[in-house]
């Protein structure tokens, strides 16, 4: 698949294949790209799942927070050193507004007692996909590295693959013959326009001296509790996503989750 949308952009043994479900395929990843001795100017973060059927990986992982946080983990963390040579290098990680959802479930991670709800496991892990940047930010600023967390905007992409129809209908972002609704019409973003404000992040010098936030719509977003009600579950950062006490607990109980 990558091979096939970077077809002229690159070559093909340029790319190296990984796992974000596998964390030795994660570390195989990050040696290889040590091992090439290249310069890394942007880590963007953009993989993931999304509501899919409760499911384990790793040391028994909760499926969507084991992918979109810990692989994530492992992968950046992995690369700082890297990314610590080139100054002014940044680090993007693709959030969502799901992340609205709910903080970091401390006391039940995992769902291993309480029972699993596809939605609230999906939105944690979009908040860990926020804590993640500013818990780097802190970490690498005073060398000249930033981190940012984007939501990049509705958008319909194969991410949507464990929804049903019905499912996407009743959420209103389809209608009953698999077309887009008129929200989604006029709401939803197209692939393209759903990157930019993560090149934006990534690229923009207006942030030169700015990290640790987290964007969307090419610009730093706005609190949650400064949006209007009709808007709150699109628009805006939930505090829990920026809280920094929350992004250091988060990093720690990352790395005990990789070491136990």
């Amino acid at each position: 698949m990558a091979e096939a949308a970077l077809d002229g952009i690159i070559a093909s043994n340029d790319i190296i294949e990984m796992d974000l479900a596998d964390t030795n395929s994660v570390q195989q990843f990050v040696d290889d790209f040590i091992e090439l001795d290249i310069s890394l100017d942007l880590l963007i973060n953009n993989a993931g799942v999304m509501a899919c059927p409760e499911g384990r990986i790793g040391d028994g992982w909760e499926r969507q927070f084991g992918v979109n946080q810990i692989g994530h983990f492992v992968l950046t963390k992995g690369l700082m050193e890297v990314m610590e040579k080139s100054e002014g290098s940044r680090f993007v990680s693709l959030s969502s507004s799901a992340h609205s959802l709910t903080s970091i479930l401390w006391d039940d991670i995992h769902f291993n007692e309480t029972p699993y709800d596809k939605w609230v496991a999906y939105g944690q892990s979009k908040t860990a996909s926020s804590l993640i940047a500013i818990e780097f930010d802190r970490l690498m600023k005073d060398k000249g590295v930033r981190g940012f967390s984007v939501h990049p905007g509705g958008i319909m992409t194969p991410l949507q693959r464990h929804l049903e129809n019905e499912e996407m209908v009743a959420m209103g972002w389809i209608k009953e013959d698999g077309s887009p609704s008129d929200m989604a019409a006029s709401f939803f973003k197209s692939t393209t326009q759903g990157a930019t404000t993560s090149l934006w992040c990534a690229t923009n010098t207006a942030l030169d001296n700015i990290g640790g936030v987290f964007c969307e719509n090419c610009d730093v977003a706005v609190l949650k509790k400064e949006v209007d009600d009709s808007m709150k579950r699109f628009v805006g950062v939930a505090d829990w996503a920026i809280d920094s006490e929350e992004a250091t607990k988060l990093w720690e109980t990352t790395e005990h989750m990789l070491n136990s």
